[in-house]
């Protein structure tokens, strides 16, 4: 035993121990000198004391104590050289010397924020998605963080449900795209890399089904709709090598995700054959209780283990049951030298064994604390994200030698709120982010003037501030009115029965549409927001989600055209509360409304017209593209052939800009109903005014497969409606035929 204590000791200090073993080899070395308790240990992870995500324990004092003796693998929410540092040295008084792996929420940004993440889907470009991800990990693994609680590659298709902010939007085909983007970017060059770090697959699985859009409710669906709509990113996570994956809160048919063998035993480390290791989220395994599925913490460690977690953030019964079941019989010691070796290969491959401090360099951190590089792309990547939803009169973009401008709205010299939710928080916050004030005032020509009045309250009925904000409008040649919801308000355990314009922020645009001044409404929010008033009477509308530490500089460049809008919505936005779920791939039914208004004995609202106010993959530019010459190879295929398809898009109007060419297909006829559209391809390109451009697409038998009600997933012989468009509902069509 005392050679495995020099063997390891030598380890910590750096040397290679273990030869040119394998990490394999590695790994079985090590759980063969490990005790039970503290290959439990490897299982447990706790939170830092300041910041949680969660409800948190108190017992600082303890936790501490439990890192020196091996019995904690993992910190969330400890950041920093110095503080890393310093737990890591606890670990380093542990018996074996096994160091800690650091995990933070790093969602849309680190030092650097970025636009919350359906803003950044809004952008539509996968290069500029990777490379925020690859700054966002330079920069936290500059911090001592080996490990993110990202990308969430949940569908959402109920904009009532908060976290749509934290993912891609309701289509399987774009989340899967800029899933793997996203941990590209993460995991940069490969782990190990001083600038990469651990990305996570989240939430496993179908949490952005939730009944009702209420966080942390349960789902309730066929397994068909499961693996073809909501497993699809998480597989493809999977083989693209993401590091971990993070089960979620909701049960599935009765199972709680936690404890689901299905999708975590038979499809994850089953079928898919993944390597990695699955952390439960914050308290899920303890939370099996409440759920009515253990009777106590003893019997919800031994469902989750069975299950297939191997990391239990938070919940702290690993520790204390695990041991207990395993000499009772009631958990097989596989499980817990599977979950264990699952967890040591990761920091084995993060190169810890070598040196566990190497991610906790204060030089590093110090570079990349104030990155101006960083700051210029967060620029960029904010306007590419902005959704232009109406220019009535061409109104933008407004010039910047307009003699007087009024800022109006409870957003106009927010700072901090520019982060949107789920950001990381640092002191000097309020004197770093860009507000749309400062970004507006900056581009303005010197002899302009910029006024401001606040207006009202993000969210309560005071109109005592109406008075001063009429008359600033007034004094104004344009008004800029920046509403929508306060950036707390969509994130996790921020659902909302209502998605309107909360307090009197509405009431305080009529009451400035009423002055004849003519209105640009920016609309700052992380989900979907119905504003019907707003769409239908103001003449411009953008909506500017929330954009990260260079929001006003962003705002700014595309309000007064230094950048043309190309943003598309990743989202259907819904007409009225009652018309959600509503999102374009939906299937017919047998009596399909003949148009938006057709009411009459068919699957309709009487009360509303039937389409969304806005259609997925909508977006307006400060140009005009027309779509022409659209060609497809063949009209009859057989077999494996490649169906080549290609259009002409042409720039016709006045500005440069970038356009989404989107690729649906329908399938007509099936053993299963098929959606009425299914997005199987986009280019985002660049047309220079006058210019026109040939894009070129490719499909193949693998775009048609589709799960069966025994879920085989193949193709079949049939008729297939081609669409090429700017968004789902503007789209050309060709009909083929497609035979095996």
């Amino acid at each position: 035993m005392k050679r495995v204590y020099f063997i390891l000791a030598f380890s910590a200090f750096g040397l290679n121990a273990y030869g040119q073993k394998t990490i394999d080899q590695k790994v079985a070395q090590l759980l063969s000198e490990m005790t039970l308790e503290e290959k439990v240990g490897q299982m447990v992870q706790y939170s830092g004391f300041e910041y949680a995500t969660g409800p948190q324990h108190s017992n600082s004092a303890a936790v501490l104590e439990e890192i020196k003796k091996g019995k904690v693998g993992s910190m969330l929410n400890v950041a920093g050289s110095e503080e890393t540092r310093a737990f890591q040295k606890l670990a380093m008084q542990s018996r074996l010397k096994i160091p800690l792996l650091f995990g933070q929420d790093v969602i849309h940004g680190y030092r650097t924020t970025f636009p919350v993440n359906i803003g950044q889907a809004a952008s539509w470009d996968l290069g500029m998605i990777e490379k925020s991800e690859r700054i966002a990990a330079t920069e936290a693994a500059s911090y001592g963080i080996h490990w993110t609680f990202a990308p969430m590659v949940d569908i959402a298709r109920d904009p009532r449900w908060g976290r749509v902010m934290e993912g891609s939007g309701e289509d399987t085909y774009l989340g899967t795209k800029i899933g793997l983007a996203r941990i590209k970017g993460f995991q940069g060059r490969g782990l190990g890399s001083l600038d990469a770090v651990m990305a996570c697959a989240k939430h496993f699985a179908a949490y952005g089904a939730a009944v009702g859009g209420r966080d942390y409710n349960s789902v309730d669906m066929s397994f068909r709709q499961l693996n073809e709509t909501y497993l699809p990113p998480f597989k493809a996570a999977a083989e693209a090598g993401v590091a971990t994956f993070m089960n979620s809160f909701n049960d599935i048919n009765g199972i709680p995700a936690t404890a689901s063998k299905y999708i975590q035993r038979d499809l994850l480390k089953g079928k898919w054959n993944y390597k990695g290791f699955v952390v439960s989220d914050w308290g899920s395994i303890g939370e099996m209780i409440p759920h009515g599925y253990a009777k106590d913490a003893a019997q919800a460690a031994e469902k989750a283990v069975q299950g297939g977690s191997d990391m239990d953030m938070e919940s702290r019964v690993y520790m204390a049951e695990l041991p207990k079941l395993v000499k009772e019989g009631k958990v097989d010691p596989k499980l817990i030298d599977d979950a264990a070796g699952r967890i040591l290969t990761k920091k084995f491959e993060m190169g810890l064994f070598d040196d566990p401090y190497r991610f906790s360099n204060e030089k590093r951190q110090k570079e990349q604390t104030n990155n101006q590089e960083n700051r210029k792309f967060g620029r960029e990547f904010g306007s590419k994200s902005i959704v232009l939803l109406k220019n009535q009169g061409n109104i933008l973009p407004i010039s910047k030698s307009t003699k007087t401008v009024a800022l109006i709205g409870p957003f106009g010299k927010e700072t901090v709120a520019n982060h949107g939710f789920w950001s990381v928080a640092f002191k000097d916050d309020n004197q770093r982010i860009v507000s749309q004030f400062d970004g507006i005032k900056n581009q303005l020509d010197k002899n302009s003037t910029l006024l401001y009045a606040k207006g009202c309250n993000v969210d309560d009925q005071d109109k005592s501030q109406f008075a001063e904000a009429i008359e600033t409008a007034k004094k104004a040649d344009v008004v800029i009115m920046t509403l929508g919801e306060g950036h707390a308000m969509s994130g996790e355990a921020k659902s909302r029965s209502s998605i309107g314009f909360t307090g009197v922020q509405e009431d305080l645009l009529k009451e400035i549409a009423r002055t004849g001044k003519p209105i640009i409404l920016m609309i700052n929010a992380g989900r979907p927001l119905i504003f019907n008033w707003a769409s239908d009477n103001i003449p411009a509308i953008m909506y500017t989600w929330w954009l990260g530490t260079e929001a006003g500089n962003s705002i700014a460049d595309v309000l007064f055209g230094t950048v043309n809008p190309g943003g598309k919505l990743p989202m259907s936005f819904p007409r009225t509360e009652g018309q959600i779920p509503v999102y374009y791939n939906h299937y017919n039914t047998g009596r399909p409304a003949k148009n938006n208004t057709d009411r009459n004995y068919v699957s309709a609202y009487i009360d509303l017209d039937n389409d969304p106010k806005y259609p997925f993959g909508y977006g307006l530019s400060y140009t005009d593209f027309k779509y022409s010459d659209m060609v497809l190879s063949s009209a009859n295929l057989t077999g494996n052939q490649t169906l080549n398809i290609s259009v002409t898009v042409s720039n016709t109007g006045k500005y440069d800009g970038e356009e989404v060419v989107q690729l649906y297909i329908r399938d007509l006829f099936g053993k299963v109903v098929r959606p009425v559209k299914e997005l199987k391809g986009f280019q985002k390109i660049f047309i220079k005014k006058g210019e026109s451009k040939k894009v070129d697409f490719k499909l193949t038998p693998e775009d048609l497969k589709f799960f069966d009600e025994d879920l085989n997933f193949d193709w079949e012989s049939g008729e297939f409606d081609i669409m090429i468009g700017t968004n789902s509902q503007n789209v050309q069509t060709k009909r083929i035929n497609w035979t095996k």
